[in-house]
């Protein structure tokens, strides 16, 4: 396992790092892309989104660069990790049955990779094979074949070799991907916002994560929309907009909330739902996505991140006891005004999600989410204890265990049977919440604490409570090969919770 301490220094080499919004919309091409960049914005200039690259014909292809990069945030100079020049990187925008193939050069000084995160795709070969290293200065050409059915929806990219992970997401590798509905929902407008978050010193440089941030999972103390801070949006009453809404935090989770407009979710991660639901509020762990509709009301709005209690590590509360999350965070600004539009078209239903609560089960397992003091085998699956994490060296240190043992890329922690359908039983044991992310198989939600879900709910990441259960039934079908699942806070990722599943 690479020395945690000496990685930060490496991808950063001393230098701070933010995020910088890049690029408007409308950008298409169909050919490969070089290298964009666009200036910063200022706190509280009007949002701006990615460059979107988008398939044509069946296919997107596509050159990515993830190098340092010099960027301006909040009228400061600093260095920031970046595909194309960007943070966050361009937007693919793909539809089901497309080729997406993407060369991916790394142009940082630690060794990376991609994946995919949601899509539906082959885990093995050039896909979306979390076992390739790209190693510093070197390139990879991956291809991604989405299958004729592929759920449409807001999915994501960003690196997931071990051990780097957190650092590089946290540095600014992140973007988004849109499965295009195969007919079109009526909205005014589209937005991509990508929610993040760094730390920046007095000096606009990144520190080094301490082990007690690595342990509880660190939080940015600046919260960032497609790079910028306090981005202002404008509507006309009436106005129905689309808002694809990535949770792109290491740990963070977002207690969205936007009062004052009638906000329906269409869907979170690739499940979505027959019909849209009224909310007042959506929850996204780390890695969630959320595929929300706003209809314009006249008036002011901001869009907040509500405090989130995810639990306590080490005799310090996260959530409202943080000193990151104990205070409502504005994220953007609309200002709904002018004369109201004629009504837009309903809502059409989707078609009815797959069930598998009447499914035959053909295995039943139990998955433990622990953190306690170091051992590779999880000594200390008893609770959170101080100390830094130390992905099971031992010395006292602390482990992040999944069925008490750490991340081995050489092990197989859980052979399944292709075309089937399991029952998993995910165990919280620890004091803060935990978000299992799933390869390449989304999970139906069945259970949450003992108590059935009436609702057909799928997600690629489901969160655990501390000291809580989840029952999720997935279906081992289309693709076999091997892959992961872990947690996604990502310091915990990088720490060991993860295992390796294989489906033959």
């Amino acid at each position: 396992m690479p020395n945690l301490s000496r990685r930060s220094a490496l991808i950063l080499g001393g230098v701070g790092i933010a995020g910088t919004a890049v690029g408007g919309t409308g950008f298409f091409v169909n050919q490969r892309v070089a290298s964009t960049t666009s200036p910063a914005s200022p706190s509280g200039s009007d949002l701006m989104e990615p460059p979107v690259l988008q398939s044509v014909n069946g296919t997107l292809t596509v050159d990515l660069e993830s190098s340092p990069q010099q960027v301006t945030i909040a009228g400061r100079d600093v260095r920031a990790l970046s595909y194309n020049g960007g943070v966050p990187g361009p937007t693919l925008r793909i539809r089901a049955g497309d080729t997406l193939s993407v060369s991916l050069r790394n142009g940082l000084a630690d060794p990376s990779n991609l994946h995919v995160h949601g899509l539906h795709v082959s885990p093995e070969n050039n896909s979306d094979n979390m076992f390739i290293t790209v190693a510093a200065g070197d390139s990879f050409d991956y291809q991604y074949e989405l299958p004729a059915n592929h759920p449409p929806g807001v999915y994501w990219y960003h690196p997931h070799h071990h051990g780097f992970a957190a650092d590089q997401v946290f540095g600014g590798l992140y973007g988004a991907i849109i499965v295009e509905d195969p007919d079109p929902i009526p909205a005014s407008r589209e937005r991509v916002l990508v929610i993040s978050d760094i730390t920046l010193d007095s000096m606009g440089t990144i520190p080094a994560a301490t082990a007690m941030e690595k342990m509880s999972g660190r939080e940015g103390n600046l919260v960032l929309v497609n790079g910028q801070l306090s981005p202002s949006m404008t509507a006309r009453p009436g106005e129905r907009e689309r808002w694809r809404i990535i949770n792109a935090c290491v740990s963070r989770y977002l207690r969205l909330r936007l009062d004052g407009q009638l906000m329906s979710l269409l869907g979170i991660d690739s499940g979505r739902f027959e019909a849209a639901r009224d909310v007042d509020e959506v929850v996204l762990a780390p890695g969630n996505r959320a595929d929300l509709v706003v209809t314009g009301i006249a008036g002011t709005s901001v869009l907040r991140a509500h405090a989130y209690d995810r639990g306590m590590s080490g005799g310090m509360m996260m959530g409202r006891g943080s000193s990151t999350a104990a205070a409502d965070i504005a994220l953007a600004t609309l200002t709904v005004a002018g004369d109201t539009i004629a009504a837009v078209a309903a809502i059409p239903g989707q078609p009815v999600p797959r069930d598998l609560r009447t499914a035959t089960v053909t295995a039943r397992r139990e998955f433990i989410f622990a953190m306690g003091m170091g051992g590779n085998m999880g000594g200390g699956m008893g609770g959170d204890m101080e100390g830094g994490i130390g992905g099971g060296m031992g010395g006292g240190m602390m482990s992040a265990t999944i069925n008490g043992q750490v991340f081995d890329a050489t092990r197989i922690d859980t052979t399944v049977q292709f075309d089937s359908v399991e029952d998993w039983l995910l165990t919280n044991t620890s004091r803060l919440d935990h978000p299992m992310h799933l390869h390449v198989w989304p999970m139906q939600i069945i259970e949450q604490s003992g108590q059935p879900v009436k609702t057909i709910m799928w997600q690629d990441v489901v969160n655990i409570p501390a000291h809580s259960t989840v029952r999720v039934r997935i279906a081992f079908d289309d693709f076999s090969g091997r892959t992961v699942y872990h947690c996604h806070i990502l310091d915990h990722e990088d720490s060991g919770m993860m295992g390796v599943i294989t489906a033959n």
